[in-house]
C-alpha cells in the first residue's frame, strides 16, 4: 500500500477569489462563484452595473459563474480569453437544463450570447475549447450595459428588430406533428439565414445543424420574437438545441449562422424531443453519471486495494467503469493513449452522481490524469476519445492512504 507521508495540495480546478461566495451549480454537479461576489450583488435585473470575474480554467476543468434575476431580463453573457485562450460558454437554467452554448459569437475567439431570461438563478459555465489551460474574463449584465466583446456581424445574437425582419423572410420547411417524421433541410447559411417551421399542437423539440466545415450556430425564436435558446458547439462543431418544455402551437424561426464557411451546406433537422435519448446522450458524452441499474453498460473493476490496470478500445462514446474504494485517501487515475493518435478524456463521479474530477490534457501532452480525494464508497469512471478518434487507452488507477 502506498502511503502519503507529507501533506500536499493538488490543484485540479480553478482557485476562486477570496472574496467570492460559493454558489450551487447543480447542472455541473458542483459549485460556482456569484458574479457579483455575493448573492445579493448578483441580481442582474436590479444591479447598477454588470458583474465581471476572471476565470482560471486548468486541467480540462470548468469555471462556473452564477447570477440571479428577480424579473424577466434581456441578459448578455460573455467570456473573453486572454492571450490565445478560446472559451466556450454554456448557460444552464434554474432547473439545471441547458439553455444555450456558444464558442465564437463575441468575435476573436470570445463567447457571447444575448437572451431573454425569466426570473431565477442561472449558471454560466466556462470551459476551454481545446482543453488547455486558460484565463478568461466573464461578464454578465443587461443588454443595455457596456459589452465586453465586439461581437460578430453575422451571429444569431442579433437585436430583436433584426431577427424579426429576418424571420419575415424565413424559408418554411414544414409542420412538425407529434409522433411524426422529423423535418429536414440542407442549406448554406450564406444563402438561407432564416428558416421556419410550424407546430399545430404543443410539443417539445430538438433542433440540430450539422456540418463541421461550416461550424453552424443556431438560435430559435418564438411566434412573438422571443429568443428561446441558441447553441454553437454541442457535438464537436455541430449545433443542437433541446427544448424540453412543450412549445405552444405557432410558427417558429431558426436563425442559421456559419462561423467558418457560409457557403458550406448545413443539414438542419427539427424533431420531437426524446427525453430518454437526451439522457442517454448525456451518458455517452460523459456529462452525467449513468445509474447502476443495468440500463448502461458498466464494467466492474472491483476494489482498488493498491493498483489496477485496464487496456480498453474506446471511441467518442464514453465507456463506464465501476470502482470500489475501501477507505478514504487519494486516488491517482491516468488514461494514457496506446499509440500516437489517441487523445483520451476521463471523468470521475461519486456514487451520488456528483462530478469530482475531469481532465482532457495534462501539461505534458494529450493524455488525461486526475488525482481526487476519495472516501470509502463506489465511484464511476468514464473514459472516451476526443473527437472521432478510436483506439486503445491504458487506464491506470493507484490508491494512496494517509500515513498512520
Amino acid at each position: 500500500m502506498t502511503r502519503l507521508i507529507a501533506t500536499s495540495a493538488i490543484a485540479l480546478c480553478a482557485a476562486s477569489p477570496s472574496f467570492a461566495q460559493d454558489a450551487a451549480c447543480p447542472a455541473v454537479s458542483g459549485t460556482g462563484q456569484w458574479i457579483g461576489g455575493s448573492a445579493a450583488a448578483s441580481d442582474i435585473a436590479t444591479t447598477d452595473s454588470y458583474g465581471e470575474q476572471m476565470a482560471l480554467v486548468l486541467n480540462g476543468n470548468r469555471y462556473a459563474s452564477v447570477f440571479s434575476l428577480s424579473a424577466p431580463t434581456a441578459t448578455r453573457i460573455e467570456a473573453q480569453g486572454r492571450a490565445n485562450g478560446d472559451p466556450v460558454l454554456t448557460l444552464y437554467g434554474p432547473a439545471g437544463d441547458e439553455i444555450l452554448t456558444d464558442d465564437d459569437s463575441g468575435g476573436n475567439g470570445a463567447a457571447r450570447a444575448e437572451v431573454d431570461l425569466d426570473p431565477g438563478t442561472y449558471c454560466a459555465v466556462i470551459t476551454s475549447y481545446d482543453g488547455g489551460p486558460m484565463t478568461a474574463f466573464v461578464r454578465i449584465g443587461r443588454t443595455e450595459m457596456e459589452p465586453l466583446t465586439e461581437g460578430l456581424g453575422n451571429t444569431s445574437n442579433r437585436g430583436p428588430d433584426t431577427a424579426s425582419a429576418g424571420c419575415q423572410d424565413a424559408v418554411n420547411f414544414g409542420t412538425l406533428a407529434p409522433g411524426g417524421a422529423p423535418l429536414s433541410i440542407a442549406t448554406a447559411a450564406g444563402a438561407t439565414g432564416y428558416l421556419s417551421f410550424d407546430l399545430t399542437e404543443p410539443m417539445p423539440v430538438t433542433i440540430t445543424a450539422e456540418n463541421e466545415d461550416a461550424d453552424p450556430l443556431i438560435s430559435l425564436s418564438g411566434p412573438d420574437g422571443t429568443n428561446l435558446g441558441e447553441n454553437d458547439d454541442f457535438d464537436g462543431l455541430n449545433a443542437r438545441l433541446d427544448i424540453a418544455a412543450p412549445l405552444a402551437p405557432g410558427t417558429y424561426c431558426i436563425a442559421l449562422d456559419a462561423l467558418s464557411d457560409e457557403a458550406a451546406p448545413i443539414d438542419v433537422t427539427v424533431a420531437g424531443y426524446d427525453p430518454e435519448a437526451a439522457l442517454m446522450g448525456l451518458y455517452a458524452r460523459g456529462e452525467a453519471a449513468p445509474p447502476l441499474d443495468g440500463s448502461v453498460q458498466i464494467t466492474d473493476l472491483g476494489t482498488l486495494e493498491t493498483v489496477l490496470r485496464a487496456d480498453i478500445d474506446v471511441g467518442s462514446d464514453t465507456q463506464w467503469f465501476r470502482l470500489d474504494v475501501p477507505s478514504a485517501g487519494v486516488m491517482l487515475i491516468e488514461a494514457n493513449a496506446i499509440g500516437p493518435a489517441g487523445d483520451p478524456w476521463l471523468v470521475v463521479y461519486d456514487v451520488a452522481g456528483r462530478e469530482i474530477a475531469q481532465n482532457d490534457d495534462t501539461p505534458s501532452g494529450t493524455d488525461a490524469q486526475v488525482m481526487p480525494r476519495v472516501n470509502a464508497e463506489t465511484y464511476l469512471i468514464g473514459v472516451k476519445q476526443v473527437g472521432d478518434r478510436q483506439g486503445f487507452v491504458r487506464l491506470l488507477l493507484e490508491r494512496f492512504v494517509p500515513a498512520q
